[in-house]
């Protein structure tokens, strides 16, 4: 069965979730997992004690948070696993749907990315 990652990326510093979203998301998650679909996830703190490795040309710097630049960030993830790639897509919309209708306010991005089972062919190979 493939699986999937989906992230939340949003805009940081919004406030916390109303109630109603979580309740909705306790429902929704406790019916994926019942199902074997939601297999792990969870919500993600702020950038404020972030830590960043930057590799760039050989080097290797450590940037930690808070990052006055950041307009959008990732707020959440799940690994999910679903028999199809269909599947997988009307998973992540009901989810995004459920921001939309117990969140309207918020402005958000629901990603899902298929899990690769190999690993990449390395550079050259």
């Amino acid at each position: 069965m493939p699986r999937f990652m989906g992230f939340v990326r949003m805009e940081e510093g919004i406030g916390a979730p109303p109630q109603a979203l979580m309740d909705a998301m306790d429902t929704y998650i406790g019916e994926q997992a019942a199902k074997g679909v939601f297999l792990d996830g969870g919500g993600l703190y702020g950038t404020e004690d972030a830590v960043n490795f930057v590799v760039r040309k050989g080097e290797t710097s450590r940037v930690d948070g808070p990052y006055a630049e950041s307009k959008e960030v990732v707020g959440g993830w799940a690994i999910m696993q679903y028999d199809t790639v269909e599947e997988a897509i009307a998973g992540q919309e009901e989810f995004a749907e459920l921001h939309a209708k117990y969140w309207p306010d918020c402005s958000m991005v629901a990603t899902m990315r298929q899990i690769s089972d190999a690993p990449p062919e390395a550079a050259g190979a």
